[in-house]
């Protein structure tokens, strides 16, 4: 194996999300490089990514970076990776809530911080965005403890409860809540608001795009003329934004939003950015929770007028994700529970970067 790279590697779920988690003092430092790596381990450019540990899908061809904090006030750096099931693409434009979950655990066990007593509070800094999130991690014993008795829909069994705190999220991407200056847009026919917190996204009716909003994801997934429209209107929000074009980019994200049907705020369906996500992005949840407290967007209309403090329960293909809005220190911050697992480790196997080069 002397012509592979190995490089150390923990497989983990987080949220309702999974991947590999490094540290980045373990991957190359140049971001080809690097990049080149990450693609060979996950076996992008392959729909099932059979030449690496990718599951194929979205949500499970993700891989986030850790390390030391490079900025006051945090205690770990986490660099997320989107690491494209369809081509050999590493995109770095979004965060992934879910898999933040499990980079207070990883970060414990990777002996970056010290567990400090029953639960050890990490504040992650987010490379991605800039914005800090707080984990509190159970750690009796000051070990991390992942066995417990909390549930999350879209994930079977119960965990250890891990609370996250996004504190003052909006303006992910582009520094701005509402980065078009208004909470509500007209692209291709349709209203939408574009929003930015946590992750910048378009939320649509489903009821405007000829749909309920109900339907399984793959039913969604495989309506080719909707998948195509929100592109569409996903490039032209991206581009009103002030992202620029879009088009190789999985942010900003578009979603469905529908009357809630089980008792919560919204239903929603939410893409990444042409397939259904089976559950609902963290990320996404605290961006849709606090689009139903702005007062004039869509979801706002939807959620039947709310305003800070609020519990915004939002309904999605597996379930439902609370999201508690609270304001701190002039700003609203986001709460929600999720679970983690520590699932495999050992070494990752690379090929140069090279071999891929010729691959390709």
């Amino acid at each position: 194996m002397n012509d592979l790279l190995k490089i150390p590697c923990v497989l983990m779920r987080g949220g309702t999300s999974r991947g590999p988690f490094f540290l980045a003092s373990d991957l190359p430092h140049e971001r080809a490089a690097r990049d080149s790596a990450l693609l060979s381990i996950m076996g992008s450019g392959h729909p099932l990514q059979i030449d690496g540990i990718g599951g194929g899908n979205p949500v499970t061809s993700k891989v986030a970076i850790i390390g030391p904090s490079t900025i006051k006030g945090a205690d770990v750096d986490y660099l997320f990776a989107q690491v494209r099931t369809d081509r050999q693409y590493v995109d770095y434009s979004p965060n992934c809530g879910n898999m933040l979950a499990a980079v207070g655990p990883f970060a414990i066990e990777a002996g970056l911080l010290a567990a400090t007593g029953e639960d050890t509070l990490v504040r992650i800094h987010n490379v991605n965005t800039g914005k800090l999130i707080e984990a509190k991690v159970p750690t009796r014993g000051r070990e991390v403890i992942y066995l417990g008795d909390a549930s999350i829909d879209g994930v079977p069994g119960l965990a250890a409860p891990i609370a996250l705190t996004f504190m003052d999220a909006a303006g992910a991407k582009t520094g701005k809540l509402l980065p078009t200056g208004k909470a509500v847009d007209m692209i291709d026919g349709v209203a939408v608001t574009a929003i930015d917190c946590a992750i910048p996204m378009v939320l649509m009716r489903a009821a405007d795009l000829g749909v309920t909003g109900y339907e399984e994801p793959q039913v969604l997934t495989a309506d080719r003329d909707l998948i195509e429209r929100m592109s569409r209107i996903r490039i032209e929000a991206g581009r009103m934004m002030g992202m620029g074009d879009v088009a190789d980019m999985v942010i900003p994200k578009p979603v469905l939003i529908a009357p809630a049907r089980k008792g919560g705020t919204l239903s929603v369906r939410y893409f990444m950015p042409n397939d259904c996500h089976p559950a609902l992005a963290t990320t996404g949840a605290v961006g849709i929770a606090t689009a139903a407290v702005t007062e004039g967007s869509i979801a706002h209309d939807l959620a039947g007028g709310l305003s800070v403090p609020a519990m915004v329960r939002i309904e999605h293909p597996a379930g439902r994700l609370d999201v508690q809005l609270e304001m701190r220190n002039g700003a609203v911050t986001a709460g929600l529970v999720r679970t983690a697992r520590r699932l495999f480790e050992g070494f990752a196997f690379a090929k140069p970067m090279a071999a891929i080069e010729h691959a390709a």
